[in-house]
């Protein structure tokens, strides 16, 4: 069993390590108090191959494997969770559904300058009453005359309103199976495109910079080919899309982390306390070995889901692991790094104000903690004999 990373996987984390050095980490607290989208990080991430890492070559992608994206993720959001979720929204949930599910006219349509990082794309299936029940989607879209007309709306859904964004796929329910259940279809709706509404962005506890907004659907009209798939595919492929995207966020979570950690142990070795650097006492070493135990363990995680989505292997399981241990592990961090800083965690010059603001998300996007031992429930007691 080899834990090492090849020379591919090595120089992105590398890359993407500096970049959140140099580039993103010294703006993260001007974007957190102004809450404006980063226009200029996210094109550069495009013109380094940041927004399709995973994609293929030949649709603009840089070809890497899954885990070097992950890696390129926890780095991100190393320097700034906001930069982090905006590369992780647009490729695991945007650019994603195209390149598995979209046919050769919509790979060259979409996909390719999503992965070139010329456009974002956003992903649509979170509504007012349908959030960890994604089957309750109500949004309805019907076939006539060769067009969909969509009425309905979403909620939370991450860069849909940039002047990047080319547009939005959404789930919508188009009719009803066999087995009486809804028949639910994704489809692609441009930006610009009539009846087709993007509200006012959030105002957020965290992740203030990257767009997060509702949308609405008011006999939206798009034509039929807009379809992604078949009719009736749509859940099971954002169930696929999902799987990936938990991997991702669980990198996101390390990332964000192992922020923590680094601030902590700063701190600790700066601050003096009774005339010693607080970093001596043990109350306070204990705190940075559990933080360090569970982040390494949490990135362990992920790098074996990420490793059985490479080997095409069922990872549903790990996947759901992955992102519910490094989200809860991501918050216990931040709970510690503002403690280590006492008084000072609590005012928002120092990052881990930030940091523990900006983590409780984790636990929700993408599917939630309870959701997550759900999965995780399910699949263990399928494998037991009845």
């Amino acid at each position: 069993m080899d834990f090492s990373l090849n020379e591919e996987q090595t120089a992105i984390r590398q890359t993407c390590r500096a970049f959140a050095e140099q580039e993103i980490k010294p703006r993260a607290e001007e974007m957190d108090a102004q809450g404006a989208f980063p226009y200029q990080l996210v094109r550069q991430m495009g013109e380094l191959g940041l927004l399709g890492l995973p994609f293929p070559e030949e649709y603009g992608g840089a070809g890497a494997d899954f885990l070097s994206y992950c890696l390129a993720i926890e780095e991100i959001s190393r320097g700034d969770v906001s930069v982090g979720i905006t590369m992780e929204a647009h490729t695991s949930l945007g650019a994603t559904p195209f390149s598995l599910f979209g046919s050769q006219q919509q790979k060259e349509q979409y996909l390719t300058p999503l992965a070139r990082g010329e456009q974002l794309w956003a992903f649509g299936l979170t509504e007012p009453e349908a959030g960890s029940d994604s089957g309750g989607t109500q949004t309805r879209a019907t076939l006539q005359d060769g067009c969909w007309h969509i009425n309905g709306s979403k909620a939370f859904i991450t860069n849909a309103g940039t002047d990047m964004t080319g547009g939005v796929t959404i789930t919508a329910v188009t009719g009803l199976r066999s087995d009486g259940h809804k028949e639910i279809t994704n489809l692609i709706v441009p930006k610009g495109t009539a009846g087709y509404e993007i509200g006012r962005a959030y105002k957020k506890m965290g992740w203030k910079a990257s767009d997060t907004r509702p949308l609405s659907f008011d006999d939206c009209v798009i034509p039929e080919a807009n379809m992604l798939g078949r009719p009736g595919e749509g859940f099971k492929q954002f169930m696929q899309i999902l799987d990936a995207g938990r991997v991702a966020i669980a990198a996101l979570s390390v990332g964000l982390a192992q922020a923590c950690l680094d601030e902590a142990l700063k701190y600790a070795q700066q601050r003096k306390q009774f005339g010693m650097p607080i970093g001596q006492f043990q109350a306070i070493q204990f705190k940075l070995a559990d933080m360090d135990m569970e982040i390494e363990l949490a990135r362990l995680a992920y790098f074996k889901a990420a490793w059985l989505n490479m080997q095409g292997r069922p990872y549903s399981r790990e996947a759901s692991i992955a992102k519910l241990y490094a989200s809860e592990a991501a918050k216990r961090a931040a709970d510690q790094a503002v403690q280590i800083h006492g008084g000072y965690g609590f005012m928002d010059e120092y990052p881990v104000s930030r940091y523990w603001r900006s983590v409780k998300i984790n636990e929700i996007g993408e599917g939630t903690s309870e959701v997550q031992r759900m999965v995780i429930a399910k699949l263990l007691l399928a494998t037991q004999p009845q």
